[in-house]
């Protein structure tokens, strides 16, 4: 499939899907300070519904920092941009590296549009600076799991998230292919 088709049939549903399920997730719980332990059990002891605020990147990297809200909405656009590049160059050839690429542009628009307009929707800032209430976005994460072989609680995350995991994972894959495809071209070429 071209990438234009997955934009339209991967990406764009996958991200209508991440904002359904944030402004959900907004809509039904309190902020995490007003109600810091709400959460509604899906799957007893492995998997709940929360209401997170993420500023920081993975893992809360960065969460609560002053820097934090403008390295993390500066990265995502030099993301986009490389993508724009590493694309026009050619460098993302095998099916998988395609696929890789419509679900990282659903995972970064997810979070990016989160950072810009989060911080504007919060009671506590309505009346703040337009900078104030920027550098106020954060992530909405939703998703709780606990892996209960090792009682392992996942940092929170969201469907933009999950987007850019695989999407890590297939860039792996499909460039392990494609050297080995071309190793093979080259071995082909020197018998």
């Amino acid at each position: 499939m071209t990438l234009p088709k997955l934009l339209l049939f991967l990406t764009l549903p996958l991200y209508i899907l991440d904002q359904i399920t944030k402004f959900w997730t907004i809509g039904r719980f309190e902020p995490p300070w007003v109600d810091p332990g709400a959460h509604i059990v899906v799957v007893e002891g492995v998997f709940n519904l929360v209401r997170v605020h993420n500023q920081g990147v993975a893992f809360g990297f960065g969460n609560g920092t002053a820097w934090a809200p403008v390295v993390f909405l500066i990265v995502p656009l030099v993301a986009l941009v490389l993508i724009r590049v590493f694309w026009k160059k050619g460098l993302f050839k095998h099916p998988l590296s395609t696929l890789a690429v419509a679900l990282l542009l659903c995972g970064i628009f997810g979070n990016l549009t989160d950072r810009l307009v989060q911080g504007f929707l919060l009671e506590e800032f309505k009346t703040g600076s337009f900078w104030q209430r920027l550098s106020e976005g954060y992530v909405v994460d939703f998703i709780d799991i606990t892996i209960p072989l090792i009682n392992y609680r996942w940092p929170a995350f969201n469907v933009a998230d999950s987007c850019i995991c695989v999407a890590a994972t297939l860039l792996f894959i499909g460039g392990l292919r494609e050297e080995a495809a071309e190793r093979n071209k080259t071995a082909g070429k020197d018998a």
